[in-house]
């Protein structure tokens, strides 16, 4: 997430935050129907769909379709979808430790068979601030950073001789020179570019776990929390009853996205 986006998502929170007590209704602008399996959105709200026909579709802010990629399945089912950068979407197939970069009208650009590096056990995976990749090698467990052609740039020691439990983290969020591994039952680890551990948060249990600044936001049960990891303050409210029943939820400046079993809701903030 670019500094700008993190600055335009933490706004949407803080509102968010602020109304909850007084206003917790969002408005509901558009409504797009049909199987969607996944989906993601990027800081300019434009919105990509994993479709239950084998398709990813990227619709702009108006809900017009602008791209579609048809190969999905050329690598199985789709495991991660990362549009942190619009330019670079990144699609990760866990069955296959393949990943598979599209450009903005989601033309392939590269494969990477992690499988040639003798990597053969992920999770997480994520984009670099320099259009890299990042990778936690479960079976040397071990942070790998890769280019495009699967070379290995960069690897830490083993996590094992680092620390005495076991990890198993399910995203990577590279952010302001810091790395956040994210293991729901253990919490989040911080490292520095030179895998230099910076600190462990005690933040758990949550869905949709997004690192917005110096703060880090998740989804639990029906509320939204929010934690500040240096002060240690956390705030939890209640999310309106409307999307109480949502799969997924994501955010980015003014609009709330929903994931039903009968498609995405897409709300405006008021």
């Amino acid at each position: 997430m670019t500094k700008k986006s993190a600055i335009l998502f933490y706004f949407l929170l803080s509102l968010i935050f602020c109304r909850a007590q007084n206003d917790s209704s969002f408005t509901l602008i558009k409504k797009i129907k049909g199987e969607i399996t996944a989906f993601a959105v990027d800081h300019l709200n434009n919105v990509y769909l994993l479709t239950a026909t084998d398709q990813l579709k990227k619709l702009n802010d108006k809900g017009d379709s602008v791209a579609v990629f048809n190969n999905v399945r050329n690598f199985g089912k789709v495991s991660f979808l990362d549009v942190s950068n619009p330019l670079r979407v990144l699609l990760y197939y866990k069955d296959f430790s393949t990943v598979v970069v599209l450009d903005r009208l989601l033309n392939m650009r590269s494969t990477i068979d992690l499988r040639q590096q003798n990597i053969f056990q992920v999770q997480a995976v994520g984009l670099s601030y320099d259009n890299k990749l990042w990778v936690y090698d479960e079976q040397e467990n071990k942070l790998k950073k890769i280019d495009d052609d699967g070379k290995i740039l960069f690897e830490t020691s083993d996590f094992r001789q680092l620390f005495n439990e076991a990890y198993t983290f399910i995203s990577i969020t590279d952010q302001d020179g810091l790395l956040y591994l994210y293991d729901v039952q253990k919490g989040v680890l911080v490292f520095d570019y030179y895998g230099a551990l910076k600190r462990k948060i005690s933040f758990t249990g949550v869905k949709n776990f997004k690192v917005s600044g110096k703060y880090l936001f998740g989804i639990k049960n029906d509320s939204l929390l929010r934690y500040q990891p240096d002060i240690f303050l956390s705030k939890e409210i209640l999310l309106p009853s409307n999307l109480w029943q949502a799969s997924s939820i994501n955010f980015t400046s003014n609009r709330v996205y929903a994931l039903k079993n009968d498609g995405l809701e897409i709300y405006l903030m008021k």
